[in-house]
């Protein structure tokens, strides 16, 4: 046999061999430690992101970054106890149990990957407003393997780190507090157009939860809403906080409803309209009225 190619391994190099039996207790009890110090540590920085409101993306964000810290740095020493690293080891990792093992992990490992990703180049933070596959939700954590939404019916809904690699995320606030909101109101063409403009203003501007730091519009156009021609004047404006999403729109509705219902201002459907200028015409019967076209004589 050629002496570059023999190798000084024992021929009876088995899993034994590779997994430290004391270690293993050892690595046991260094993921213990580690899943209890990301409790500890998440449950404090929520409650401290509680107590301080304006400080509470910025330190979801923390929360999130340190129990991902924690995580890989806790995997690691379980793995550098249980595993011995030998020369011999090493090269037999490298053979066939390798791959097999590689190819078993390799959607876990993408999405480890797929996390630090996240983590580094940002696309969205934790407490974000985001929208993915048809899904709309807060971000409320992104560990090694998934990312956590809440949407607004309460539900958690989890997705694979690696989906986001490959597919686009939309995020509503990007790591600020407040957010842009729309809301559409309908009215008919017929209506005072100005005055519905102006009671749509007052709701807004008044809402408790509205920032009015930033910019505020109302956008009037003329659609087609469920088979009638319309005026939508679309109210834009920022909630002070993405947690009081819910309360500004149902608000702001309820305002409008109520000032449109005072004021008169009626919805763009023709069953709220008293048609009273339109006779029924009499069919022109040919012979006795004439040709068509023609004025019959007085």
């Amino acid at each position: 046999m050629d002496p570059t190619i023999a190798l000084d391994i024992p021929k009876d190099t088995n899993l034994i061999e590779i997994i430290r039996l004391g270690g293993v207790l050892t690595g046991l009890a260094v993921l213990v430690i580690t899943w209890f110090v990301v409790r500890l540590v998440r449950g404090t920085l929520g409650r401290v992101g509680h107590r301080f409101a304006h400080r509470r993306l910025l330190i979801n964000q923390i929360s999130t970054l340190a129990g991902f810290t924690i995580y890989l740095t806790g995997i690691l020493l379980a793995v550098s106890a249980s595993v011995s690293l030998s020369r011999e080891v090493v090269i037999a990792l490298t053979g066939t149990a390798a791959v097999t093992v590689g190819f078993a992990l390799k959607d876990l490992a993408a999405s480890i990957l797929a996390g630090v990703t996240i983590i580094l180049d940002r696309p969205f933070q934790v407490g974000d407003r985001v929208t993915f596959g048809g899904t709309y939700g807060e971000v409320r954590s992104i560990g090694l393997r998934s990312v956590r939404l809440i949407t607004l019916d309460d539900n958690v809904v989890t997705i694979p780190n690696n989906k986001f690699l490959t597919e686009a995320v939309s995020s509503w606030n990007y790591g600020a507090l407040d957010m842009m909101l729309q809301l559409d109101f309908f009215v008919g063409v017929d209506q005072d157009i100005a005055l519905a403009k102006q009671l749509v203003q007052e709701s807004l501007t008044t809402n408790r939860y509205v920032y009015l730091k930033k910019p505020w519009m109302i956008v009037v156009n003329q659609v087609v809403h469920e088979n009638y021609f319309a005026v939508r004047l679309r109210a834009k404006a920022h909630v002070l906080d993405v947690k009081y999403e819910q309360e500004f729109q149902t608000d702001v509705t309820e305002r409008v409803l109520e000032a449109f219902r005072a004021h008169g201002v009626l919805p763009p459907a023709l069953l709220h309209r008293e048609v009273t200028d339109v006779a029924p015409k009499r069919r022109r019967v040919p012979g006795k009225d004439g040709p068509i076209g023609q004025v019959p004589a007085a």
